[in-house]
């Protein structure tokens, strides 16, 4: 039986976005390449961009044998976990998708494998050609692409694999109770656990995904409304930091200061964050960059009441409110749904902007809950579930296989 290698890859610029896929069909004995396919798809995302590409790549492998041993090589965990059965497919999107990928060959000639980004060059580069012609209003064109592999380069690549499996295989006969040990433990939860090394500061890089994008998410110091516990949206009177708020900027600054693992720093519009950021921005002697998404919700005319005076004045809508996330508050606010997708939008863009980077986001109460939310892939109710106390860190890393892992909630030991 011919042995053939299939790498995949699909992309999109702005998830959802304008989007593309590559495939390459390799000889599993030599490691040439013997089939290229890419296209650009229009608005998707990243995860439809990869899932159409490990069917294309099927489809072109199914061209040159139908029988052959298919071997499929993935950056995209959750493509790789939830075709190898590990992991359930949840959104809708997916189903479909994943459907119609094990339709093609016949479930035991298939294999999947996870490898990191930087080997599988040959399939990103393709996608990214489906991409820029799709930019420029065509198609991608097989004979103006420039990703093919060279064919020493891809032969020491599938030598080294082989030797690399054989190491494995031996290794395997010496840790069986600790394979089955991680492996158990991998098949029951999709996010990537923090390395030890990294425990002591609360978040880190995981060693075989690579370095990850970390959101320390920073909620600003006390306002005067803050411990009367009014709301204290984007629609109010942008209230400045309290003494008691200028203490807490101070205190964050120099913990942060002390871990030094801070590179750059993004802040809301709202002067509270503003100031909040400006003050670690001085002690980390960085720059700060203002991002409009990451504004308050907009309570509207709930802005500065409590919770029991708008109880009191407000109660059909507030009982609407909280019984749907679709539902704003009175007066023209802004509901939870729209904040999220906001929300979504400015965390793609960051995460295309500072690719391995550390990022302090100085935001609030409502897009820092709702980052978690989305990394945990949490239902919407879940942010009247979670404390998040003014001037606390919290921190999410996302990995570039497009898993999320929250190392941290509501820390204010600093503040202590």
């Amino acid at each position: 039986m011919r042995q053939f290698i299939v790498e995949a890859d699909g992309g999109s610029r702005g998830n959802p976005g304008p989007a593309g896929y590559g495939a390459v069909v390799l000889d599993g004995r030599t490691g040439e390449p013997l089939a290229e396919a890419a296209e650009y798809i229009g608005i998707a995302t990243n995860n439809v961009a990869e899932y159409k590409g490990l069917i294309a790549g099927l489809n072109a492998a199914k061209a040159l044998d139908p029988a052959a041993g298919i071997r499929v090589r993935m950056d995209s965990k959750l493509v790789v976990e939830q075709m190898s059965g590990r992991w359930k497919i949840k959104h809708p999107d997916m189903k479909p998708l994943a459907a119609e990928a094990a339709r093609i060959f016949p479930a035991g000639q298939v294999t999947y494998e996870w490898i990191p980004r930087e080997r599988n060059k040959h399939a990103d580069r393709l996608a990214n050609e489906a991409m820029d012609a799709g930019k420029n209003g065509g198609q991608w064109d097989p004979s103006a692409s420039t990703a093919a592999l060279d064919a020493s380069a891809a032969r020491a690549a599938t030598t080294a694999a082989v030797a690399g499996e054989a190491v494995g295989r031996a290794a395997q006969t010496e840790r069986t109770e600790e394979a089955s040990s991680v492996s158990a433990s991998s098949d029951s939860a999709p996010s990537v656990s923090a390395p030890a090394s990294s425990a002591s500061v609360g978040w880190g890089s995981s060693a075989d995904l690579g370095a990850p994008v970390t959101f320390v998410l920073l909620r600003h110091g006390e306002t005067a409304l803050t411990p009367e516990k009014r709301f204290s949206g984007s629609g109010g009177s942008d209230p400045e930091l309290s003494a008691a708020g200028r203490r807490q900027a101070e205190a964050v600054a120099a913990s942060l200061a002390a871990r030094g693992t801070i590179q750059e720093i993004v802040s809301s519009p709202l002067r509270r964050c503003r100031e909040t950021a400006g003050t670690v921005a001085a002690r980390l002697g960085l720059d700060v960059t203002v991002e409009e998404g990451l504004r308050e919700t907009d309570f509207g005319a709930w802005e500065g009441l409590t919770f029991a005076e708008v109880r009191e004045r407000y109660p059909d809508d507030l009982s609407a409110w909280l019984a749907s996330p679709d539902v704003a508050p009175t007066g023209g606010g802004e509901s939870f749904t729209a904040v999220g997708r906001r929300v979504a939008a400015v965390r793609d863009r960051l995460l295309e902007r500072y690719r391995g980077r550390t990022v302090l986001v100085v935001t609030h109460v409502t897009p820092v809950k709702t980052l978690v939310r989305l990394a945990l892939g949490a239902p919407p109710e879940s942010l009247f579930r979670m404390e998040l106390s003014a001037a606390s860190l919290s921190a999410v890393a996302y990995y570039a296989d497009g898993n999320a892992s929250v190392r941290l909630l509501n820390d204010t030991s600093h503040l202590r």
